[in-house]
């Protein structure tokens, strides 16, 4: 047995005040882990500039972190199990705040991709520990205010993340997100050295290396295969062969966890109706909220010349809609049941979307608003009544697995998200501007196609009113990228409106609103792994 760990399940001998500590850490850490996405996308005009990273190379700066985290969250929850819970949470933050630093020290896009994958895998050893800290530190009847509090951090933060990179930035350059990473890190990892109890459990499951090896492969290769596409081309034999092998990944995760004597994540699960309807709403949302922030935020720069600080203000309207909707959906969904809850909270966010992709560089704010608020109330009354019902579909000894999947629910539909509304708005950029730069010497026709930060570049500058009509066709160009992009998002939305509507339980109140009483989730008998 690992020295300093306590194998057992909740520790109710800690002190009140010690809990609340443990509290105040773990969210810390995972305030780090989520701002980690949304506060970036604040700091990536400036850092275009500044580094000349293309429009690809900032899709995959953004998503490499979310790719790596979104295909390890199930692993590395169970390696907290095994080895216990602090470690692996002392442990990612290290490699976190080490990575955040390492970026503080480059300016090639290559190398900050590369970090920030690593901050990925830092993220993947935090987010699903410190719920499990929580839910092993805190007394049963203390554990749903403790969740709670958790559930608003993991939301909350995200916005949080964008007006302290906006303020940031305002005073100093793209560099202080980092600084502010490896702060974040830096104070956690005390707090959880100091104050977070070991813990593991007594007999942890197999871990299923396989199955994690082929989960990352298939987000990655899928991911890659998206974000290249734009620039190398979808019929390129890259594009297409990380499609395919990506594809072929995920088979073949399936197959094997349907054979696995003791599976990472059991395919079966997704027959229960709740925990596939649950799943569904919580991985559109994502894709279309954090597609929407990556898309939106460089808008509010490049197009409405909004500083960063101005960008993130012009987005406050979100939180304040979003947060009190998000509270009262239970009761909701307690008298008309997530079948309806659900659909309408996507259909919603899709009628948002839909008056978002009408903006242009003149939209005046208060039409933007109104798409804020549709976006904001929809995304409110679907989520938290999602996650209970996939809370709601296993019993007790399953939380773990439960509390697992909506977690990568959320980062798998960031990531899909990111790439495929970040190549979308790409191809149509480049595909209009192709033209316009027919005639241009071609470094300066490759900057312009690689990204629109490039037309405030001196180059341009120096063309006179010819470079003033290529800023404009730039603008335009982009607009039309993200008027693309927001559209697929609301279409997307729409069709899992429809899927939630037919896959959810018509089951009524107990299935969204009541704690999950302990029952047998009936599976068919696995069969049994090659020996």
């Amino acid at each position: 047995m690992t020295a300093g760990i306590e194998r057992r399940g909740a520790q109710p001998g800690l002190s009140p005040g010690r809990t609340r500590l443990v509290l105040g850490v773990v969210g810390l850490a995972l305030m780090a882990v989520v701002s980690a996405v949304s506060g970036l996308n604040i700091a990536l005009p400036s850092l275009a500039r500044q580094t000349g990273a293309t429009q690809t190379d900032l899709t995959w700066i953004v998503d490499a972190y979310t790719v790596v985290f979104a295909g390890l969250l199930l692993f590395a929850g169970a390696l907290g199990d095994r080895f216990g819970r602090k470690l692996l949470l002392a442990v990612g933050l290290v490699i976190f705040g080490a990575a955040a630093a390492g970026a503080l020290l480059t300016d090639d896009p290559g190398w900050l991709i590369g970090l920030r994958a690593l901050m990925g895998l830092g993220a993947a050893g935090i987010m699903p520990t410190t719920l499990s800290v929580i839910t092993t530190s805190f007394p049963e009847e203390e554990r749903p205010r403790a969740i709670g509090v958790w559930v608003g951090v993991a939301g909350g933060g995200a916005v949080l993340g964008l007006f302290a990179s906006g303020l940031l930035l305002e005073y100093f350059e793209w560099q202080s997100f980092f600084a502010l990473n490896v702060a974040l890190a830096l104070i956690a990892l005390v707090g959880v050295l100091a104050v977070v109890p070991g813990s593991a459990e007594e007999q942890p499951p197999r871990l299923d290396l396989a199955g994690a090896a082929l989960s990352l492969v298939a987000v990655a290769a899928v991911v890659f295969g998206i974000i290249e596409g734009p620039e190398r081309g979808w019929g390129d034999p890259v594009t297409v062969g990380s499609l395919t092998a990506g594809v072929l990944a995920a088979l073949a995760f399936v197959a094997w966890e349907l054979r696995a004597d003791q599976p990472m994540l059991d395919p079966r699960l997704f027959r229960l109706r709740g925990l596939s309807a649950g799943t569904l709403t919580i991985t559109v949302q994502f894709f279309a909220s954090f597609g929407f922030f990556f898309i939106i935020i460089q808008y509010l720069q490049y197009v409405t010349d909004r500083s960063p600080l101005e960008a993130a203000i012009a987005l406050l309207p979100l939180p304040f809609v979003l947060i009190p909707v998000a509270r009262n959906a239970p009761r909701v969904a307690q008298r008309i049941g997530f079948r309806r809850t659900g659909p309408v909270g996507l259909a919603a966010t899709a009628a948002g979307f839909a008056l978002l992709s009408q903006l242009d560089a003149a939209t005046p704010y208060w039409f933007f608003v109104i798409g804020l608020v549709l976006f904001g109330f929809g995304m409110g009354l679907a989520g938290t009544p999602a996650t209970t019902a996939i809370t709601a579909s296993l019993p007790m000894s399953k939380q773990g697995v439960a509390s697992a999947l909506n977690d990568t629910a959320r980062e798998l539909g960031s990531a899909l998200g990111i790439a495929i509304l970040g190549s979308a708005l790409n191809q149509h950029y480049r595909d209009a501007m192709a033209d316009v730069v027919a005639n241009l010497p071609g470094q300066i026709a490759d900057g312009v196609l690689g990204s629109i930060a490039f037309t405030a570049s001196p180059v341009v500058n120096h063309l006179g009113e010819p470079g003033q009509v290529l800023v404009e066709r730039a603008r335009e160009a982009f607009v039309g990228g993200v008027t693309d992009a927001v559209l697929i998002g609301s279409v997307v939305l729409v069709i899992a409106a429809v899927a939630v509507a037919i896959l959810a339980p018509n089951s009524g109140r107990s299935e969204v609103s009541q704690p999950p009483e302990p029952r047998p989730v009936e599976l068919p008998p696995r069969t049994a792994s090659p020996t």
